[in-house]
Formats: C-alpha cells, structure tokens, sequence
C-alpha cells in the first residue's frame, strides 16, 4: 500500500523554527497548520491591528495552498481563534472579503493567548486539491 501522506514545504518556512510542518497533503486533501500574522522571515505583522494580522494570514494561507497544488476556492473548513471575541464582527467582513459563496465550514472560538503574545488571530484550513 502506498503512503498517501505528504508534507507540504515551503522556502523560506517561518514555522521550522517551531518544530510546525506548514500542512500536509493526504490523498487529494490539505491540512494546514494554524497560520498567524508571521512573515516569511518569521516576523510578526500588524502588532495592535486586528485587519492587519488578517490579511497577513491570508498571504499565509494562499502561500501554503499553492505550495501544496490548491488555492482558497478550495477551501471547505477553517477554524479561526481569536483573542478576544470582540473582532468577530471584524472577521464576519474578513470571512466575506477573502471567502465567495458557498462559505467553507467554519468555527470560531475564542483562546486566551496564541503562541506568540502580539498575535490576535490564527486560521487553520481543510481544503481539497
């Protein structure tokens, strides 16, 4: 039986440094990690601005997609944590912005602290090839 698992890699990876593969392909399905307000140089983008952060993490997200052979139209499901529960307004626009019907599953919750203290939102992402 062939292993139909595969990581996905990525130059440079701003996760390496914390043991994170970006995602992996299994089969004709991708499983992101969580991507944050990190740059490719492993900075983080946007301190104390909410909109920022989010659109860093969809340069991130559409990094990763590509690097693993899909785009954001392919998208099913994405978990999104938040700092405080007060953006969600702000990331019901950010959902109708960076997503077009049919909206991919979704689930929002709010974490007390993300990995690093100046981050403000991550999404994880479930999508086909």
């Amino acid at each position: 039986m062939t292993d139909k698992r595969k990581v996905i890699k990525i130059d440079p990876d701003p996760l390496a440094p914390y043991a994170i593969a970006p995602g992996w392909r299994v089969g004709d399905m991708l499983f992101l990690s969580g991507q944050a307000a990190i740059d490719e140089a492993g900075n983080i983008v946007g301190a104390g601005d909410f909109d920022q952060q989010v659109a860093q993490v969809f340069i991130n997200i559409d990094r990763v997609l590509a690097a693993g052979g899909s785009d954001r139209k392919r998208i099913v499901k994405v978990t999104i944590y938040l700092t405080d529960m007060a953006f969600f307004p702000q990331i019901v626009e950010a959902r109708k912005h960076y997503f077009s019907e049919p909206y991919p599953a979704d689930t929002i919750v709010e974490v007390k602290a993300l990995a690093l203290p100046d981050l403000m939102v991550e999404i994880d992402v479930i999508a086909t090839i």
